[in-house]
């Protein structure tokens, strides 16, 4: 996954990752600022995904903003 996805359109992005992983928190995205380790500990203690889970759950999310970054 390219971390820099995520981290250089983190304002941009965190409406669509709010609405995939609606139980994170402002204050999780405050914290977060475009971490994609944080953010996947984040969803391992909200969704209790083991840390495999969680860490594809960020990077099948990073690769679908790529295919639609390609897309246009």
């Amino acid at each position: 996954m390219n971390k820099d996805t995520i981290a250089g359109n983190w304002k941009q992005l965190k409406g669509k990752i709010q609405a995939k992983w609606g139980d994170l928190t402002d204050d999780d995205f405050k914290v977060a600022e475009g971490n994609s380790e944080y953010l996947a500990g984040k969803l391992q203690e909200r969704y209790g995904w083991d840390r495999d889970r969680a860490h594809t759950e960020v990077d099948d999310f990073a690769r679908s903003l790529n295919k639609s970054d390609m897309r246009n």
